[in-house]
């Protein structure tokens, strides 16, 4: 697909966007979105016809990169099929996308419960737990998020919780294990993942056992910096979920469908919890879709029970069918371990690689196309670049490193003093070098904020 060079129109784009749309996360007059124009592929480009590599994949969704002709066809034979129906009814796309999604999940995870969003699927997995447990807390981790609607809010463990948390939302917050920034004075990955589990289990005691319904993580932290837990984290938590009788829940909204190089990251850690949530990469983002992975001790309860909860466009056709295309074209043509495989042999190494060249790098971590640079002012102290929630003049340094990163075609994901490296997984091996290329030239521009 060409990009179309048209100002005028890119004009009326966002005059409209300005005057009537209330974006999400953002001080609406301080804001400037830019007006995008078409997408393709690993690309996207604006009315001025600037191509930008898209290393956000969106919002970590594009997993089979924008535009794909066989999901854009299937969701176009399902509109002139059936557009939508209601969700009480057996309907082919929503039945097949469940037994697709069930085939790929780990353990016994084989009923799916579709939601809209990653959000709304958490919302439910912790009705599940506090009906299936009789319990109201909810455990979560600070460095994690879990979505913006009132309950996945509470649980985020970032500031993003905080202009919501009313302190009634029934949950507690414990420290999960990240050794580069150790709140247990860890020098090992051993001594980090032996030290959180100490921590989490004296919460689970001081909160009382009998009073917690649920502990949810997200496999591998997201937007709080893409921290890939110790081996033997997961499963220790699966242990002392087991042994005080707690759903253990894993928010999978990001990095599943073959973000990590595997279909879901608990394959990673070969850990099965007992409610799973999935959004973003299950259809690519193409139709809004979400859900729930249920194991059949969660279902039983429910067996003879009516579950309390439910909405309208639950397991929506056209969500469906573009997640039953994706998930097909993921299988066919070998997108996850394209993801594994441009991982390990280009990202990795050429992020290694720029760490080496660029001080303003304090950390490379990651797996498959789940990347993350720490940006520091200082190496030895591990000063961050910014502070912790910089906002305006204090996040300039930051602000300046994805201005040049956009300047040399690259759409950089930023957060606080991280940059993620999040491409589709279908990217190729000449589109990673061309990224860590126009990485190169914008670290270049952190290095001069270091010490």
């Amino acid at each position: 697909m060409t990009p179309q060079i048209d100002p005028r129109a890119g004009a009326a784009v966002k005059a409209a966007d300005r005057a009537h749309v209330f974006h999400s996360w953002s001080a609406q007059d301080l804001i400037d979105p830019l007006a995008v124009a078409g997408a393709e592929g690993s690309y996207f480009w604006d009315y001025d016809g600037n191509r930008y590599l898209d290393f956000t994949s969106g919002l970590v969704f594009t997993n089979i990169g924008y535009q794909h002709p066989k999901v854009v066809a299937a969701i176009q034979e399902q509109a002139a099929t059936l557009t939508t129906f209601a969700p009480a009814f057996a309907v082919e796309a929503r039945s097949e996308a469940a037994r697709l999604i069930a085939e790929r999940t780990p353990g016994d995870l084989d009923k799916i419960f579709f939601t809209n969003g990653g959000a709304d699927a958490v919302e439910h997995a912790v009705r599940m737990a506090r009906i299936h447990t009789g319990r109201p807390k909810v455990l979560s981790a600070y460095r994690s998020y879990h979505g913006g609607t009132q309950q996945a809010v509470n649980i985020t463990g970032d500031p993003r919780r905080w202009a919501s948390d009313g302190a009634a939302a029934g949950v507690v917050h414990f420290w999960a294990p990240f050794l580069y920034r150790s709140r247990f004075y860890a020098e090992t990955e051993q001594q980090e993942c032996e030290r959180a589990l100490e921590h989490l289990e004296t919460t689970i005691a001081f909160e009382g056992p009998g009073t917690i319904a649920a502990v949810v993580l997200e496999t591998i932290p997201g937007t709080a910096g893409i921290m890939v837990p110790p081996r033997g984290y997961l499963a220790g938590v699966r242990d002392l979920c087991d042994k005080y009788g707690i759903v253990f829940v894993l928010d999978e909204v990001m990095a599943g469908f073959g973000r990590t190089g595997e279909w879901f990251a608990a394959n990673l850690f070969e850990v099965t919890p007992d409610l799973m949530t999935f959004a973003k990469g299950v259809n690519s983002g193409y139709v809004p879709l979400g859900g729930v992975a249920v194991s059949g001790r969660i279902a039983e309860t429910f067996g003879k029970r009516p579950y309390p909860g439910g909405l309208t466009y639950s397991g929506h056709p056209l969500a469906c069918a573009a997640a039953v295309a994706t998930i097909n074209v993921m299988a066919q043509e070998g997108v996850v371990a394209n993801a594994a495989m441009v991982g390990a042999q280009v990202i990795e190494p050429g992020l290694r690689e720029l760490a080496e060249r660029h001080p303003s790098v304090g950390e490379v971590r990651g797996v498959g196309m789940f990347w993350a640079l720490e940006l520091v002012k200082n190496r030895e102290s591990r000063e961050p670049l910014v502070p912790y929630n910089a906002a305006g003049e204090a996040n300039a340094p930051m602000a300046a490193f994805a201005a040049a990163a956009k300047a040399h075609g690259l759409w950089p994901f930023v957060n606080m003093n991280r940059t993620h490296v999040v491409p589709p997984c279908t990217i190729t091996e000449t589109e990673a070098k061309e990224g860590l290329a126009a990485l190169d030239a914008a670290l270049s521009v952190a290095d001069e904020y270091t010490e």
